[in-house]
Formats: structure tokens, C-alpha cells, sequence
């Protein structure tokens, strides 16, 4: 097996979607919205920018094929540095951060049911065994890909199956007009809690990063991207919603581990034991999809900058194994050294900006490309018009209330043009 199937671009886009950021995102939504109806909006708001997001990306995957994700669009179509400093930026903060949260997230749920294994500890195991997984053969890589992610829908379906069947005791904790919240979601609060609910729709781009890769790159990315879309965002409103009227809102607000609590007020201690075995799992895919996908940023930059030579270059099996291996360093450097909700606040800030320009070049893409034949989104510009506004508020709001997130992000910037300028020179000789 020398590409990717569309099913299996599929699954890398469910998985690297569902990790996270929707098992944790709620406790801290509601130290900001008062209405749990303005939340369930923000999550639906959230999936209609996520599948405009994926439009746009699906239109100039189609017209410009090549591997990387937002390196290769940036590279191609806006600059050489603009693609270097997102590709830097993928390596890091977009692929290596949220692979070390959903590692953490996946051992704190695996302590509470196992208390003897520590949390750090385990997630190191699961990074290793990923990254072992996916530097084999494209074939191992694509199968174990799919049947986790099979598993993980499974799961989820059971979670909310369970709650809806034994729990449901706090209905009353949604009722109210349908479109109140108004206030809440237009507020700097809401704006703030926007963007947790973006981090967890991250990865709507994921198979933009293995596009070179796929047997028809054309025809399989739009529909990898549009229905993994739709199904995550079902997912998410419909898990959200479980949540809100399955445990006191008292006792998630400000809480990360929400589905712990839900489970423990649904079933008891004993089903909450094996809840966190089952959301422990679900995180497996999520880990495993972000360490397939990713490297293949690096794997760019190391074939265009000689500096970068040793991460460009592929196995036996024609998998950039080096990146993959250097992802996985990463990975374990944030998950040792900082907190979650520095790594959940500042990726999500970085990945937001990095997404926003990458569909600005939606527009240079038509005029160069204005009669062709591949996959147009429909009704354009809006869905690029849509994700533009959508992301472009939530940045701003960010920034003013945690300018932190704004300073490291232009840091990153400055400090990458020194090294950009010096690859580029060892390149030219």
C-alpha cells in the first residue's frame, strides 16, 4: 500500500478532531456563559466554521496537490517564509502540543480508574507506541489508523447511548428559549470560550497534511474533509448536551475532567471506573491520527531546507519516519514541562491564527487558478467569508484578554526569519 485511501483520510480527520478539547472544554465554558443553551450555539457555531474552514481547504487542497497542509498552501501561494514559519509552527504548537494534551488527558482518565499508573508515565507509553506504529508500513499505519478511530465512534455512541438511557436526571439544566444566549456568546467571555471550542475542532485540516499521499487527491480530500466534519460536529453538540443534563452545573464549572463527573453521576463509581477506561481509549486514535498526520509538515520543510535535510528524508517504507520520530520528542518535551491550560490556551491561539491566513490564500488560489476543472467550494466566498469572521473575533477577544498568547505567537515569528534567511542559503548553495 503505497497511498492513503479516502476512508482512511476519513478516519485521520474524526480522530485528530475528537480528542481533547470536548471532554475537557466545558468546566471551563462555564465559568464564562451563564446559558447552557448560548453553549450548545457555540458548539454548533463552532462545526459551521470548521466545515466552511474545511471547504476552503478542500478547495485548495484540489487545486494545489501536495502534502503539508498549511506549508505547502503558504508556500505555494502567499511566501516562502509564510510556509516556513506555519510549517515551524505545525511542528510544534499546531501537531506536537495538542498531541501532548490528549496524551496527559488520556492518562488522567487512565489514573482515575487505575490509580497506580501515573499519569505522566502512561502517556509517555502511548506517544511511544504511536510512534512506533506509524514509522512501520503504510499499511499498518492506515489499519491501525482506521480501526481505532471505528473504535472511538463506538465508544462515544455508547457514552451518550448510556447517558441518555440511565442519567438525564438535570433536563432542566437546558431548558429556556431556544436562541437565548445571546448576550453570553457576543461577549469577551464568549469569545474566550470560542476559542476552547475551536481547539476541540481542530484538525477539520488533518488530511490536507497527507494530500500527496492519497489515491486521488482531488476527489478524496473534499470528502474526507466535509464528512468528517458533519460527523464530528453531530458528535460534539450531542455530547454536550449529555453532559449539561447529566451532572449538576456546579460541579463542571471550572472541572477538566467533565466526562469523569458525568459518568460518575450517570452510573455510579463502578461505571464512572469503567467510563474512564472507555474515554481513555477513545483518546488512543486521537494521539495516533495527530502523529500520522503531522510529521509530514517537517518532512516538507526538510526536503526544501538543507538545515532540515535529516527530517525530510523517508524509510524503507517511504514514511518520513525521522519527523515522525522528532514529532514524538516534542510531544514529550511539552507534556513534561508545562501545565494543560498553558498548552490548551496557546496552541489554541497559534493554530487559530495559523488557519486564518492559510484560507485568506483561498483568494490568491481563484485568481490563479480561475477556470479549474478540480473541486470549488460551493458559494463562494461565503464559507471563507464565514470562517474569516468567525476565527477572526475570537483571535481578537483572545488577544485582548490574554496579550501573553499574542506576544509569543509574534515572537515565534520574529525569531523564525533569522533561521528561514540561513536555511534558504544553505539551500541555494
Amino acid at each position: 500500500m503505497n497511498t492513503y485511501s479516502a476512508r482512511v483520510a476519513t478516519a485521520v480527520v474524526i480522530a485528530n478532531m475528537i480528542g481533547t478539547g470536548v471532554f475537557t472544554s466545558l468546566g471551563f465554558q462555564l465559568l464564562d456563559i451563564q446559558s447552557t443553551t448560548g453553549i450548545l450555539w457555540l458548539w454548533a457555531i463552532g462545526g459551521l466554521c470548521a466545515l466552511s474552514g474545511a471547504l476552503c481547504y478542500a478547495e485548495l487542497g484540489a487545486r494545489n496537490v501536495g502534502s503539508g497542509g498549511e506549508y505547502h498552501f503558504l508556500t505555494e501561494l502567499v511566501h516562502p517564509y509564510a510556509g516556513f514559519v506555519s510549517g515551524c509552527v505545525s511542528a510544534t504548537v499546531g501537531f506536537a502540543a495538542p498531541i501532548a494534551l490528549a496524551s496527559l488527558t488520556f492518562g488522567v482518565y487512565l489514573a482515575t480508574a487505575l490509580p497506580a499508573v501515573p499519569a505522566k508515565l502512561s502517556a509517555t507509553l502511548l506517544i511511544l507506541v504511536m510512534v512506533a506504529l506509524h514509522t512501520r508500513t503504510r499499511r499498518d499505519s492506515a489499519q491501525g489508523q482506521f480501526a481505532l478511530t471505528l473504535l472511538k465512534i463506538v465508544l462515544i455512541v455508547v457514552f451518550i447511548a448510556t447517558a441518555l438511557i440511565v442519567g438525564a436526571d438535570y433536563d432542566h439544566q437546558l431548558s429556556g428559549p431556544v436562541f437565548s444566549g445571546a448576550d453570553d456568546m457576543l461577549s469577551g467571555g464568549g469569545a474566550v470560550a470560542l476559542i476552547y471550542v475551536m481547539y476541540a475542532y481542530s484538525g477539520w485540516n488533518a488530511a490536507t497534511y497527507i494530500l500527496g499521499e492519497l489515491e486521488n487527491p482531488q476527489r478524496d480530500l473534499p470528502r474526507a474533509l466535509i464528512v468528517g466534519c458533519i460527523i464530528v460536529t453531530c458528535i460534539y453538540v450531542a455530547l454536550n448536551a449529555v453532559f449539561l443534563i447529566s451532572a449538576p452545573i456546579d460541579e463542571l464549572r471550572g472541572e477538566v475532567e467533565v466526562a469523569y463527573i458525568v459518568a460518575d453521576y450517570v452510573v455510579g463509581e463502578q461505571g464512572a471506573f469503567a467510563v474512564s477506561l472507555l474515554l481513555s481509549g477513545i483518546l488512543i486514535s486521537t494521539v495516533s491520527a495527530m502523529i500520522m498526520a503531522g510529521p509530514r509538515a517537517l518532512q516538507r520543510l526538510g526536503e526544501a531546507y538543507s538545515g532540515f535535510s535529516l527530517l525530510g528524508r523517508p524509510n524503507k517504507a517511504g514514511i518520513p519516519a525521522n519527523a515522525i520520530f522528532f514529532m514524538g520528542f516534542m510531544a514529550l518535551i511539552f507534556l513534561w514541562t508545562s501545565t494543560f491550560e498553558k498548552i490548551l490556551l496557546f496552541s489554541g491561539f497559534v493554530m487559530a491564527a495559523n488557519t486564518f491566513i492559510t484560507v485568506l490564500a483561498v483568494f490568491v488560489s481563484r485568481r490563479r487558478h480561475p477556470k479549474s476543472n478540480a473541486f470549488g467550494m460551493p458559494w463562494y466566498p461565503l464559507p471563507a467569508i464565514v470562517f474569516l469572521l468567525i476565527t477572526g473575533w475570537t483571535l481578537v477577544y483572545t488577544g485582548m484578554q490574554f496579550p501573553l498568547q499574542v506576544m509569543l505567537a509574534t515572537a515565534i515569528i520574529a525569531l523564525g526569519y533569522p533561521l528561514f534567511v540561513f536555511s534558504s542559503r544553505r539551500r541555494a548553495r
